[in-house]
């Protein structure tokens, strides 16, 4: 047995050579796929812009309530969603182990 380099967002796969090659193949499947993160992100990026949305048509005497967690919360979540869905796989790729 060996063990397999890890991919980012891959299990760890040790191979036996008395494996058949379909077993292989099934060890090595992303632990969650492409649609699914995007799916993710999207719905992150999506629940936290309601609250921001809210702060800026509440009326103006309950702006100070909502001001600390929309500044320091929801709207820095919402940006690196946001950031992540546009450049993430340039942030992967730089952080990647294998040279591209």
């Amino acid at each position: 047995m060996r063990i397999k380099n890890r991919e980012a967002g891959f299990r760890v796969v040790l191979t036996n050579p008395e494996l058949k090659k379909e077993d292989r193949k099934t060890m090595q499947e992303p632990i969650l796929k492409q649609s699914t993160k995007r799916w993710i992100f999207r719905w992150i990026h999506i629940v936290f812009s309601i609250p921001i949305i809210g702060y800026i048509y509440s009326p103006f005497e309950q702006i100070p309530n909502y001001a600390r967690p929309t500044r320091y919360f929801y709207v820095p979540v919402m940006v690196l969603s946001g950031l992540w869905m546009w450049k993430g796989h340039w942030v992967r790729r730089l952080f990647s182990k294998n040279p591209s």
